[in-house]
């Protein structure tokens, strides 16, 4: 009995040794990710996969792409792949572009594609949008022409993407506001509103012929005006607010020249007022003198009487004919 246990005890030591063995092989060793590399026809080695494990690369990351590429036909290499993914790039949104390419017969090189991955494009939609052109709606722009009437327009810019200006070229929103500038300068160039209305045409035609799309990520293939729509009449607008602003001018100015004249008679009252006040002091002097007599003072005293009585009268007179008239 105690021999049996003795012969056990070894065996299941060396039993668990295998396990122990067994899992870290596995754990270590993609087998099953070879399996199905070899059975595709790709031609990878399983150290190479272990390498990848020791280099925290997901070998699914790289076999599955490669799987897709070698299907398709496409030459690339499995360092190429892991460069790729070890540089933060998206291995298997590559593959799909150059898959689309190569069916599309566009020329897009592994190296093209990685770089312009690493850019921060999405190379994939980008060379869907080569092959399929991608409608762009701008905003409403507002444009005034010659004759101060505001035009409200709406275009449709069919673009593709121009892969080789993928890297470094502008987006959708400098294509779009370029766009915008072209209709704003098209419209203001028109001598009447009605002229756009009649032909909205040429304001394709002209934005069309300054290139807009130098410079940018894009070929614009078209631009469409979708819609055009009468704004406010700015010309009178600008009339109306100058003939206001002409209107305040000329009210300060009259107030100006009202102040100046209350200012002038008041000056002219302080004046008179002062000589008054210098005609008492004359006429004692000159009654001092015998220059002027006491009857003559009277008489002087009596015209000054009559004459503020006839002020008087004529001042009754003039208001009872007012109120009468009434």
């Amino acid at each position: 009995m105690n021999a049996l246990l003795f012969a056990d005890g070894p065996i299941a030591l060396v039993a668990a040794l295998v396990i122990v063995v067994v899992v870290v092989f596995f754990s270590m060793v993609p087998v099953g990710m070879w399996i199905s590399a070899v059975a595709s026809g790709v031609k990878i080695g399983i150290f190479t996969l272990v390498g990848m494990k020791l280099r925290r690369v997901q070998p699914a990351k790289i076999v599955r792409p490669m799987i897709k590429a070698t299907k398709a036909g496409l030459n690339v290499k499995t360092n190429q792949l892991e460069a790729h993914y070890l540089a933060g790039g998206d291995v298997d949104n590559v593959i799909n572009a150059l898959i689309a390419a190569e069916r599309a017969g566009m020329d897009l090189s592994f190296e093209q594609a990685s770089a312009i991955d690493l850019a921060g494009r999405n190379v994939f939609e980008a060379v869907t949008m080569s092959v399929t052109p991608k409608v762009i709606e701008t905003p409403v722009i507002s444009a005034v022409a010659k004759d101060g009437i505001e035009l409200l327009v709406k275009a449709r810019v069919t673009v593709r993407t121009n892969i080789d200006r993928l890297i470094g070229g502008a987006g959708e929103a400098t294509v779009l506001a370029r766009v915008g500038e072209g209709i704003v300068t098209t419209v203001g160039s028109a001598q009447t509103h009605s002229s756009v209305l009649e032909n909205p045409d040429d304001i394709s035609k002209v934005v069309l012929e300054k290139g807009l799309d130098s410079g940018t990520a894009y070929e614009i293939i078209s631009i469409d005006i979708a819609d055009i729509d009468i704004g406010r009449n700015i010309g009178a607008n600008l009339m109306s607010l100058q003939a206001e602003a002409n209107t305040k001018i000329a009210q300060a100015k009259a107030e100006e020249r009202r102040a100046m004249a209350v200012a002038l008679e008041q000056e002219m009252r302080a004046e008179v007022v002062k000589a008054e006040s210098e005609v008492p002091r004359a006429m004692a002097e000159a009654l001092r003198s015998g220059s002027l007599g006491v009857l003559d003072y009277y008489n002087m005293k009596n015209v000054q009487a009559d004459t503020k009585m006839k002020n008087e009268i004529g001042s009754g007179v003039k208001s009872y004919l007012e109120n009468k008239k009434d």
